[in-house]
């Protein structure tokens, strides 16, 4: 039985690609701008709520019918929950008290927990030498950014550091649970606008009972602009890019992206916010590099080719 290739990017591919890298890389400069006013949680609200505004424009845009079924609203209650509301609440939450290179980094290890999870929860993802080998070089890179960062001495408070790592898990977790959409028949722009609106309920009553709900208009220009670059550039926008790109260069492609985003956070923040990665911060980073590296594969097998 042969096996069919995977799909190979594009000149529009990889321009959309490395758009999607800055969009998502942007998100952690953005959310560090906008949580010294807006608490956490009420950020994740106002992020998941206004793209899901957005992209229910751009279904009714494209002439895409609303999702339907009590079946589809339960997975995205379920998706909803462990792809946006968890995730970003800790990140968020991580960013307070975290430089946004260094989160954006911690973040990267996204992959390497999908590997393990999908070891345990799928019968067709089970872990190979290859996988294994890029698993144990990223939670090296974690172990050593945990000794030091992006300022050079500590890299922040460890708690912090784990709600990061806790995000990147719950993100691992979902992206095993959202296998299950394409089975359904529910359209990739369906799924993001239902998992946008499920967390927006979601978020509703936490809000109310643990954060304020300060107004949008009360913020200063710096933060109003971060929270709305946060949810229509890189949620509702990013959401459009990621699906185009899944459906022309497939999963295995798009996850090169997590190489891009690091990069793109590290840049934001030395310039605009005087962060300034120290040598654990960089070390990590290239170890997690290597590991997603391992986890893809394509780069040793060319080279058994070759040879």
């Amino acid at each position: 039985m042969s096996i069919a290739p995977r799909p190979a990017l594009g000149a529009l591919e990889w321009f959309l690609l490395f758009a999607l890298g800055i969009l998502w890389g942007g998100s952690f400069f953005f959310a560090k701008v906008a949580v010294a006013e807006v608490p956490p949680l009420t950020l994740v609200f106002y992020r998941v709520f206004l793209a899901a505004l957005a992209l229910l424009g751009w279904l009714r845009l494209r002439g895409i019918p609303l999702p339907a079924g009590l079946a589809h609203w339960r997975a995205f209650l379920v998706m909803g929950a462990i792809n946006n509301a968890v995730p970003f609440s800790l990140l968020f939450w991580g960013q307070a008290r975290l430089d946004a290179g260094l989160a954006s980094i911690l973040n990267a290890t996204m992959p390497i927990f999908t590997v393990l999870v999908a070891h345990r929860f799928t019968r067709d993802e089970s872990i190979t030498p290859g996988k294994l080998a890029g698993v144990l070089l990223g939670f090296a890179g974690v172990a050593v950014m945990l000794g030091g960062g992006i300022s050079g001495d500590m890299s922040g408070p460890p708690f912090a550091m784990i709600a990061v790592l806790g995000a990147a898990l719950s993100y691992a977790f979902a992206s095993v649970y959202g296998r299950r959409f394409g089975r359904m028949g529910i359209r990739p722009a369906q799924v993001a606008f239902g998992q946008l609106a499920a967390s927006s309920l979601l978020m509703v009553p936490l809000v109310l009972w643990l954060d304020p709900l300060p107004d949008l208009m009360s913020l200063t220009a710096p933060a109003l602009t971060s929270v709305l670059a946060l949810a229509l550039a890189s949620t509702a926008l990013a959401y459009i890019l990621y699906f185009r790109i899944l459906a022309s260069g497939g999963a295995v492609n798009i996850s090169l992206v997590t190489l891009i985003v690091p990069v793109v956070a590290i840049l934001l923040g030395a310039a605009f916010l005087g962060e300034r990665p120290g040598w654990q911060a960089w070390c990590g980073m290239a170890l997690i590099g290597a590991g997603l590296v391992a986890i893809d594969g394509r780069v040793f097998r060319r080279a058994l080719r070759a040879g």
